[in-house]
């Protein structure tokens, strides 16, 4: 029975980052969508934007917040997401708002 535990605890402690260590930007994604996701009850779209900081990771995260008829009407929201260097959710904060289909233009509008 206990040799049956062993190779548990050395799968899992393999998959452990060292304390302080700098998750991968792949890893900071996942990290990204599934905590937000947990937090405002909807998945997340996807990331638009990810780069290392000093204090970790920055990321902006597209959800949908009003789902309409036809798709493109849909109402969209960007999250600037902070997360640490392990990838924990520090703080985010919903900026622009905008429809689906709406595209940006050089001008700003």
């Amino acid at each position: 029975m206990t040799g049956d535990r062993e190779p548990r605890k050395a799968r899992s402690s393999s998959r452990q980052k060292s304390a302080g260590a700098r998750v991968s930007a792949a890893d900071a994604m996942r990290s990204a969508i599934e905590q937000l996701s947990e937090l405002l009850g909807r998945a997340p779209e996807s990331v638009s934007s990810l780069r290392p900081t000093d204090q970790g990771w920055e990321a902006d995260v597209e959800v949908v917040e009003l789902e309409r008829i036809p798709e493109t009407t849909s109402v969209m929201a960007s999250y600037q997401v902070v997360l640490d260097p392990e990838g924990k959710l520090l703080a985010y904060e919903r900026g622009r708002r905008y429809t689906r289909a709406q595209v940006d233009r050089k001008d700003g509008r």
